[in-house]
C-alpha cells in the first residue's frame, strides 16, 4: 500500500526520472563536495608552517609535525578519504565535479601511495631539502609584528622539526631507504653555512635587517633580540646537530647502489613514482624506448641548425666549440641577469598575442641565494619569482638561456602557477595544487612556441632550444638506465654529454638530481608531448576555427591536472567548436 501512495503523490513518465536523477546527482555531490572541503582544510592544517621555493603554506608559528606517528594519522586518514570517495559514483556527478573528482582522486592516490612506501624516510635530494626550504622562509617578507612572531615561532620550532626528521631518516637507513652515498658528499654545505654565520651574518637573521616602519622602534629591537638568540641558541645548534648526524651516521650508511628498483620494494615503488609524475601507467622499459626514438629526431633537428651556422667539424666539435667560446657567456652576475630580463621583456610583448587570459601576479629576477647555487639548477620558477643561477658562469651558456626563461619565468611555471590560483569557479585543492606532468609539460611547451613568437633570434639560441629538447628527451632514456636499466652515474652522465650542450658542472648537478629524485625527469618531455599532441588535434578537428589563444585558455584554465583529464578537457574543446572557456577574454 505505501508503494501504491507514493506513486499516487509522485509525478510520473520523463519528469519523475529526471527529478529522481537530480536528486542522485545533488546527493553525489554534496557528498563529494564535503569530502573534499573537509580534507582540504585538514590537509592545510597538516603542513602549515612549511615552506618551499613553491611558496609558502598556511602561516603558522610553528612548523609542520612530521614524526612515524603522525605518518601513520595521515596514511590511515587517507586510506579512508580515498574508501569514501570510491564509495562517491562519479556517473552520478555533474559534469564539472567528474573531473573534479578524476583530479582528486589522483592527488589522494599520490599522497597516500607516498605514505605507504614511506617516503618521508629521505625528506631531501640532491639539491634541496627540509633544513635548505627553510631558507625560503627567512628569504619571505614580513609584514607586521604578528608575522615576525610567527617567524621566530618556527625557529623556536627547529630543533623539534629537525630531531624529528632525523629519527626518521635513521627510520629509512635502518630499512636500506636512503639516498645514494654517490651524491652526498658536498650536499652538507648548506647546513654549514648556518652553523659558520653567527649574529647579523646568520641567514635567519635576514627579515630584520630591515623592518617595517609601522612597527614601533621598540618592538623592532626587542624582536631582533628575541632573533639573535633564538639564532644563537636554538638555531645553529640544531643544524649543528643535523651537520653532525649527516656527517658521522647517515653518510657513512648510506646505499653504494642508485636505482630506485634497488630500494626496499622497489620495482614497485619506481612503478608508482612514475604514476605519480607522469600520471600515465607507462613501463620503464616503453618510457626508455620512447626516449631513443625522440632523441633521434632531436639529433636530426640539431644537425639541420648546425648547418645554419656555418660551422664546419664534426656534432661533437660543434659542442666543444659552443662550450668553450667565451662569446657564449657572461661575464658577469648582472650581465646573465640582465640578458634573462631583456627576454622576459620581449616576451611580454608577444605573450599576449598566445594566450587570452594573463594572471595579474607579476615576477622577479633575481640570482639563486649562493647558500643553495653551487648544487642548484640552472633556474627555477613559480609565483612571483624566475631565480637564475649565476654561480659557475661558464656553465650557463647565454644561447639556452631563451629557452631556460620561457620554461622557468613567462609563459611558463611563473605565468601558469598564479594564473591557476587566481582562477575563479575551481576548488581549492586544483587552484593550489602542482602535478609535474601538467606544470613542467606547459613550462616545456613553452619553449617550444617560443619558436612561433621569434624570441629565438640566432641559429645558436634555436639550438640551445633543440639541446633543452634532447635534454629532457634524453631524461627519459636517462631515468630509466639509472632506475630501471642499472647505469651508473658516468653513463647517465657520459649520455647527456654526448647528446646535449649542457656545460660539464650542469650535467653533474642533473644527473645526480635525477639520481635522487626517481622519475620526477619523466615528467617533462612526456607532459610536453600530451600537449603538442592535443594541440595538433585540435588544429585538424577545428581548421579555420582554430584559435590558438583559446586553445592556450582551454590548457591553462584546468589548473594543474593529469594528462588523462587535460586530454578530455581539448577533446571538448573541440566539441564546443574551439571557443576560450572564458566569456570575456582579456585583449
Amino acid at each position: 500500500m505505501a508503494a501504491m501512495v507514493k506513486t499516487s503523490v509522485q509525478p510520473i513518465g520523463p519528469s519523475s526520472d529526471a527529478a529522481h536523477a537530480g536528486s542522485k546527482a545533488d546527493n553525489a555531490g554534496k557528498r563529494f563536495h564535503d569530502l573534499y572541503t573537509s580534507e582540504w582544510q585538514w590537509r592545510q592544517l597538516q603542513f602549515a608552517g612549511a615552506d618551499d621555493e613553491d611558496g609558502p603554506a598556511q602561516a603558522a608559528s610553528h612548523l609542520p609535525k612530521v614524526d612515524a606517528a603522525t605518518q601513520a594519522i595521515r596514511e590511515n586518514y587517507w586510506a579512508t578519504v580515498l574508501k569514501t570517495l570510491d564509495a562517491i559514483p562519479r556517473s552520478q556527478l555533474s559534469d564539472e565535479d567528474q573531473v573534479n573528482y578524476a583530479v582528486y582522486k589522483q592527488q589522494i592516490q599520490v599522497l597516500l601511495s607516498d605514505q605507504r612506501f614511506k617516503t618521508w624516510q629521505m625528506p631531501f635530494n640532491s639539491d634541496s631539502g627540509f633544513w635548505s626550504d627553510l631558507g625560503f622562509t627567512a628569504r619571505a617578507t614580513y609584514t607586521n609584528a604578528q608575522s615576525y612572531e610567527d617567524y621566530l615561532g618556527k625557529l623556536r620550532d627547529i630543533p623539534r622539526y629537525f630531531g624529528e626528521q632525523t629519527a626518521n631518516m635513521r627510520l629509512g637507513l635502518a630499512r636500506g631507504f636512503s639516498q645514494p652515498k654517490i651524491i652526498l658528499q658536498g650536499r652538507t654545505q648548506s647546513i654549514s653555512n648556518i652553523v659558520d654565520a653567527p649574529g647579523e651574518k646568520n641567514l635567519f637573521y635576514t627579515p630584520f635587517k630591515q623592518m617595517p616602519a609601522t612597527i614601533p622602534a621598540a618592538e623592532q629591537a626587542k624582536l631582533r633580540a628575541e632573533a639573535l638568540a633564538t639564532i644563537s641558541g636554538q638555531v645553529i645548534p640544531a643544524y649543528a646537530k643535523l651537520l653532525t648526524f649527516m656527517q658521522k651516521e647517515y653518510i657513512p650508511h648510506a646505499r653504494t647502489d642508485i636505482a630506485a628498483e634497488d630500494l626496499p620494494d622497489g620495482k614497485a615503488f619506481y612503478r608508482a613514482q612514475i604514476l605519480e609524475y607522469t600520471t600515465l601507467d607507462m613501463s620503464p622499459d616503453a618510457i626508455h624506448a620512447l626516449g631513443l626514438q625522440q632523441m633521434a629526431i632531436i639529433h636530426q633537428q640539431m644537425l639541420d641548425t648546425i648547418k645554419q651556422t656555418g660551422f664546419k667539424g664534426s656534432f661533437p666539435d660543434f659542442l666543444h666549440f659552443l662550450r668553450t667560446d667565451p662569446q657564449f657567456y657572461a661575464k658577469t652576475p648582472d650581465e646573465l641577469l640582465k640578458d634573462a630580463a631583456w627576454i622576459a621583456k620581449q616576451v611580454d610583448g608577444k605573450v599576449g598575442d598566445y594566450i587570452g587570459r594573463l594572471p595579474r601576479r607579476r615576477f622577479a629576477i633575481e640570482p639563486v641565494p649562493p647558500d643553495l647555487a653551487p648544487i642548484y639548477t640552472g633556474g627555477r620558477g613559480g609565483p612571483g619569482i624566475y631565480l637564475v643561477n649565476t654561480y659557475n658562469l661558464p656553465s650557463r651558456p647565454l644561447y639556452s638561456l631563451p629557452a631556460l626563461t620561457l620554461h622557468e619565468s613567462s609563459p611558463g611555471h611563473a605565468l601558469q602557477m598564479p594564473l591557476a590560483a587566481e582562477t575563479t569557479g575551481l576548488p581549492d585543492f586544483r587552484r593550489y595544487s602542482y602535478i609535474s606532468a601538467y606544470g613542467e609539460g606547459w613550462a616545456l611547451y613553452c619553449e617550444y612556441l617560443g619558436q612561433e613568437m621569434g624570441i629565438y633570434h640566432t641559429p645558436y639560441e634555436q639550438f640551445g632550444y633543440l639541446s633543452y629538447q634532447a635534454w629532457r628527451a634524453a631524461r627519459l632514456v636517462v631515468d630509466t638506465g639509472l632506475h630501471h636499466l642499472h647505469w651508473t652515474r658516468q653513463q647517465a652522465q657520459d649520455y647527456l654529454r654526448g647528446n646535449t650542450a649542457l656545460a660539464d658542472h650542469e650535467i653533474e648537478t642533473e644527473v645526480d638530481r635525477y639520481i635522487a629524485w626517481p622519475a620526477q625527469a619523466l615528467s617533462y618531455y612526456l607532459g610536453e608531448m600530451a600537449i603538442r599532441d592535443d594541440r595538433t588535434r585540435a588544429e585538424k578537428a577545428l581548421g579555420q576555427k582554430f584559435d590558438i589563444r583559446a586553445f592556450h585558455d582551454a590548457v591553462l584554465s584546468t589548473g594543474s591536472v593529469p594528462l588523462p583529464v587535460l586530454n578530455e578537457r581539448i577533446d571538448q574543446f573541440i566539441a564546443n567548436g574551439g571557443k576560450s572557456p572564458y566569456t570575456t577574454p582579456s585583449p
